[in-house]
């Protein structure tokens, strides 16, 4: 009898693209995590998280310089002169304390010789009132928190894409499951129409089609790990790692609600709030412009030094203090432009937030329904399984009995794989969904007992 070599070629090709697919899709050490130890590890090192709560770091150190503008300045100076202008003489003489008799004649006056002057000066500067400065500290303020809201929104993010990655190896490892079921059954099938084929029951052409739906479950098994393996390196990338994560354990249940409170819960989502801070900025650019029209006050002074020979010499020294108002009575409109500006901006920012709110509603409204559809298909194909399994059963009793042709038990056979992996990809839709709507509410910390 004539061997079959083809069944045994396709599963020793089959071993070496799986021990490829284990040696260069899953390179390195891989790590394993439970749910919630991959959200903390994310939180931690998830480099977009990092990068906002760095911005938000900055936003609170903007808060210290908008403040230093109130604060007082002190400067000091040394300044190093050499002239013979006859005003510059005479008052540098002066400053210095060396003024002579001699010193007031119309030719030494008129005609000075060179002079050294080393000045040496501390001078203070304190704001009284300056209306600008004042706004632009609490704009500060409201704009670091703005930022701080955005590090928060981030994190609830960073949180859906672990829910999202993990979700994801679960169900490629349930595909996987499948797979290798499917491939156990296509064995199976090899090994009946060889075994009818010998006994003069079946036909040559059977084993061949038999191994032919072998080699294409082998594929799938094959494309199933890759997916595996290509998931397990999205959820590494989101915990800012190289190597790969699996996760271990179950994945955390969550209790739906009804949509009234999803909906009134995402009216504080931290990107609204954020928002939120912002139209009221946009707001308050508007004062900060109108700043310009008062005036600015403060007070002022300078402890100086003068020597003819040394910097920081203290041949002379004198003081001065002094009030000042700086009123700017025209700046060629330029308050005017920048006040109608703000007035724009503002209108600007309350329509974006306006329209924030309501995407957000919408998007809340379409995930809560996409969870009762998500539900209704999974059950629909956890029972398509049930009626596939039957089915399949049935061609292969018929088959064995000789009433049914190969094709018609390999049909069978193929729905019940598509069931499997529809009922597989249902499951995960559902838990995505769920996942989807608690992120889109807002509520993914609170439901899933995570603290920022």
């Amino acid at each position: 009898m004539k061997r079959n070599w083809l069944p045994f070629l396709k599963s020793t090709i089959f071993l070496m693209l799986c021990w490829m697919g284990s040696t260069g899709y899953a390179a390195g050490a891989e790590h394993r995590f439970s749910f919630m130890e991959a959200v903390r590890t994310a939180l931690l090192n998830n480099h977009e998280v990092r990068a906002i709560q760095s911005a938000a770091l900055a936003g609170n150190e903007a808060v210290g310089i908008a403040r230093s503008y109130l604060q007082p300045r002190i400067t000091f100076e040394e300044r190093y002169l050499r002239t013979v202008n006859p005003g510059y003489a005479f008052m540098t003489k002066l400053n210095q304390e060396r003024i002579e008799q001699q010193d007031f004649n119309p030719a030494t006056l008129n005609n000075p010789d060179a002079i050294n002057d080393f000045q040496t000066s501390f001078s203070v500067e304190q704001p009284l009132f300056t209306r600008k400065g004042l706004i632009g500290l609490e704009m500060s303020k409201a704009e670091s928190a703005a930022k701080t809201e955005e590090s928060l929104r981030k994190k609830e993010e960073v949180v859906y894409q672990v829910a999202q990655a993990a979700t994801s190896i679960k169900t490629m490892k349930s595909f996987l499951d499948a797979a290798r079921k499917g491939v156990d059954e296509a064995r199976e099938y090899v090994r009946i129409t060889e075994v009818r084929y010998r006994a003069g029951l079946g036909q040559y052409s059977d084993t061949l089609r038999a191994a032919t739906s072998l080699s294409e479950s082998e594929q799938r098994q094959v494309s199933a790990e890759k997916n595996l393996n290509v998931a397990k390196r999205t959820l590494g990338l989101l915990l800012g790692m190289e190597e790969s994560v699996d996760i271990l354990g179950a994945l955390p249940d969550v209790t739906l609600r009804n949509l009234s409170d999803y909906t009134q819960a995402a009216l504080s989502r931290h990107d609204v709030k954020s928002g939120e801070i912002r139209e009221e900025n946009a707001r308050q650019s508007i004062k900060l412009a109108e700043a310009g029209y008062f005036p600015y006050v403060g007070v002022g002074g300078t402890y100086q030094l003068n020597d003819p020979n040394r910097p920081l010499g203290t041949e002379a020294n004198n003081w001065q203090v002094a009030a000042f108002l700086r009123w700017d009575l025209f700046d060629g409109t330029r308050r005017e432009f920048e006040r109608a500006k703000a007035k724009h901006e503002a209108a600007g920012a309350q329509e974006q937030l306006s329209a924030l709110k309501k995407a957000i509603s919408f998007r809340v409204y379409e995930a809560y329904l996409t969870i009762g559809e998500a539900r209704k298909n999974m059950e629909l194909a956890q029972s398509a399984i049930k009626t596939a399994e039957e089915g399949k059963r049935l061609v292969r009793v018929r088959y064995e009995n000789g009433l049914y042709p190969l094709l018609e038990l390999l049909n069978a056979q193929s729905s019940l794989d598509q069931a499997r992996a529809g009922s597989v990809a249902r499951e995960g839709t559902y838990r995505l969904a769920v996942m989807r709507l608690s992120y889109e509410s807002g509520t993914i910390m609170k439901d899933l007992n995570i603290d920022p």
